[in-house]
């Protein structure tokens, strides 16, 4: 069997999720070569089987990433704060399913893509081109990869001293680290989330403050009226609306969850 068949079996089994299927076919194209080749291409053949061999590490390691790509976008992105923040304007505003959770998910992602875009350039820079090319190592490029994102999520679990002290003895390391470099990454990302909620939930509280005392207001005038009957959010619905809108809301909200990162 040739190595482009071998090489469409593997990534048809990967879409359906077949680990047989997928071991299966890798150690068909690892032993390919070697196993049907001629007693005198043996110089040339254990070379080919290296290069193979590192293709498929190569081919390996990205369907690996891609698979955890949804995973690293809500725990070392900014995404998890803005769609909490996103969810709470709407959830304060009453207006039920609008927007939709498709936009919301939508716009969170396209500002965390831009938020993030520093990031991503010095990672694709430094790590994943020259990784591409075979300029480094799969080791090598990680490191390297790691050391902006460790920035990133320094930044911003920093701004809570106690949960990252906190995760660093419950880590088990006692001694101050001298450098980033020394604290685990497991304890970034763990005091990165742990301060992502706590913000995403004082700027929520922030933004629920306005539109309850518009509900309030509202239910105090209607039962003034003798109007009991008449749900309050059905009238104060509108002027919450009208009040987002006048104060151009999104804009000033898209502003002050970029510069939260800044």
């Amino acid at each position: 069997m040739k190595i482009k068949q071998l090489f469409r079996i593997l990534l048809k089994a990967y879409k359906k999720k077949n680990v047989k299927t997928v071991l299966t076919a890798l150690l068909f194209i690892v032993l390919s070569k070697s196993v049907y080749a001629e007693p005198g291409d043996l110089v040339s053949t254990d070379a080919l089987s290296f290069g193979q061999t590192s293709e498929i590490v190569r081919i390996l390691v990205t369907l690996t990433i891609l698979t955890v790509v949804p995973a690293l976008i809500m725990t070392v992105t900014s995404f998890t704060r803005i769609i909490i923040v996103l969810s709470f304007v709407r959830s304060a505003m009453g207006t039920q399913q609008s927007p939709p959770n498709q936009v919301l998910i939508g716009i969170a992602l396209i500002l965390s893509f831009f938020i993030m875009s520093p990031v991503i350039s010095e990672i694709k820079d430094k790590a994943y081109d020259p990784y591409m090319t075979g300029e480094m190592e799969t080791v090598e490029a990680l490191e390297i990869a790691s050391v902006p994102l460790r920035k990133f999520l320094f930044d911003q679990a920093s701004t809570e001293p106690e949960n990252l002290n906190f995760f660093l003895n419950m880590y088990g390391v006692t001694d101050k680290p001298a450098g980033l470099d020394e604290i685990p990454m497991a304890v970034l990302i763990t005091s990165f989330i742990t301060s992502e909620l706590k913000k995403a939930m004082i700027m929520g509280f922030m933004i629920y403050i306005p539109f309850i005392v518009i509900d309030m207001i509202v239910s105090s005038i209607l039962m003034a009226m003798g109007m009991m009957m008449l749900p309050p959010a059905m009238i104060s619905l509108p002027f919450k609306i009208l009040l987002f809108v006048m104060i151009d809301g999104w804009t000033l909200l898209i502003k002050t969850l970029i510069a939260g990162f800044v």
